[in-house]
């Protein structure tokens, strides 16, 4: 290949990839033997499997060969490539095996997280209860919940500690995809599915409740009694409403 140094690094920049990500390789999966653009490509082929005992992921600890997509020259894992000199991802991460050239993300491998996050490292901080990267303003503002992030979105059930899809943190302190939050805050869901706690600020509709209620004239007959479980009168109107004959 010709040219300077400089312009055999860029040579091919943003030209290669796939869906997830821009790169310059492949990566060959220790797991099968098989080269693929990157591990979800891998993860999504072998989902798919018709055997269920064949279906895995791949772990990107694992990773050692990679395959140039410029000259495709296999070789170990490094950033640039033994043949022909390019840059394999303008961005690389030895730890993660990881590979992008779209360095607008603003990648930053997080030590206490063990993966590569996106966002900017002066935009995140690691929070070490809830054990993930969370966005600076959330930094004394969010309910501590432990491994809040190590577990699945409780709509779409996908993992969400490395998930590629923007996650929000209730006021509970669990976890979700913003996309499936603002899915279940359109159908009319406002508790969290793990706890049940308000996901929003419901103090308006409990006083229309109230106010409902209180407008209601109890009969006699109900109208001294007390609920034993929670000594209100509520429970006793909820009693007489479903057995009233109208």
């Amino acid at each position: 290949m010709e040219g300077s140094a400089n312009e055999r690094l860029d040579f091919g920049k943003m030209g290669y990839g796939c869906k997830h990500y821009r790169r310059r390789c492949k990566v060959r999966a220790p797991c099968c033997n098989e080269i693929y653009p990157c591990r979800h490509c891998h993860n999504e082929a072998t989902s798919m499997l018709s055997n269920p005992f064949d279906r895995h992921e791949l772990v990107r600890y694992d990773v050692k060969q990679v395959v140039c997509s410029v000259c495709d020259t296999e070789q170990p894992v490094a950033q640039v490539c033994t043949n022909c000199g390019v840059n394999m991802g303008e961005y690389f991460c030895e730890v993660c095996k990881f590979y992008d050239d779209d360095t607008e993300k603003g990648h930053f491998h997080c030590n206490d997280c063990g993966i590569c996050r996106v966002g900017g490292r002066d935009k995140f901080f690691h929070c070490k209860k809830c054990a993930s990267c969370y966005a600076v303003g959330l930094r004394d503002n969010h309910l501590c919940v432990e491994n809040s992030m190590r577990h699945h979105c409780p709509i779409c059930y996908e993992y969400l500690f490395d998930s590629l899809k923007d996650t929000t943190v209730m006021k509970c302190g669990h976890t979700m995809h913003c996309e499936c939050y603002e899915e279940m805050i359109k159908r009319d869901k406002y508790c969290c599915p793990i706890c049940s706690k308000s996901v929003i600020d419901m103090s308006g509709t409990w006083k229309r409740i109230d106010e409902e209620i209180e407008a209601i004239v109890m009969p006699e007959d109900y109208r001294y009694r007390k609920c034993l479980a929670c000594n209100c009168t509520t429970c006793i109107l909820e009693e007489y409403i479903k057995t009233a004959k109208w």
